[in-house]
């Protein structure tokens, strides 16, 4: 019977789970430390990261995907995993819109830098869209204010030709 997830090859699930659980970071010994400053930072601004790192691509990078998901299923939070070429993420607080950018930040080849940016790319504000809003609104009802006085302009020239015909 196959497996729900189709996890990364010589992964499990267990084993990324007991390793993440004394510092939200799973990955190669030498990578742990900057690993979880990044983890830490993330944390400072209000976002519960883990991050996992796989030492080779799996067979297709949906597995990334499923193995981030379970880890998120399990612990909850937003989880980040990373190969040597391929991205995954899950979270249950950031829409899919920002983690899809986030991820897109990542593609560098080295977990450190990558998680950094991915970091940054959630943490960093967004566009304020209600001063956007207005703005635009305003910029709507001066344009059409400007049509209407135009308008009233010609209409008026209209009318007063009308009234005092050309006489040459």
């Amino acid at each position: 019977m196959p497996s729900a997830t189709d996890l990364p090859p010589s992964v499990t699930l267990e084993q990324v789970l007991a390793d993440l659980a004394d510092d939200g970071v799973s990955a190669p010994s030498d990578r742990v430390d900057d690993l979880v400053e990044q983890v830490e930072r993330a944390q400072d601004h209000g976002i519960d990261l883990r991050v996992v790192v796989v030492d080779r691509d799996p067979r297709i990078d949906s597995q990334l995907r499923d193995l981030a998901t379970e880890v998120g299923s399990e612990q909850g939070g937003t989880v980040l995993v990373l190969s040597p070429g391929w991205v995954g993420a899950y979270s249950d607080s950031l829409d899919r819109v920002t983690l899809e950018a986030a991820q897109d930040r990542t593609y560098t080849g080295d977990p450190v830098v990558s998680t950094r940016n991915f970091v940054d790319s959630i943490t960093e504000p967004g566009p304020d869209w209600t001063a956007w809003t207005v703005v635009l609104i305003v910029l709507v009802a001066a344009a059409a204010g400007a049509t209407a006085a135009a308008k009233a302009v010609r209409r008026r020239k209209d009318e007063a030709a009308i009234v005092e015909p050309d006489v040459r």
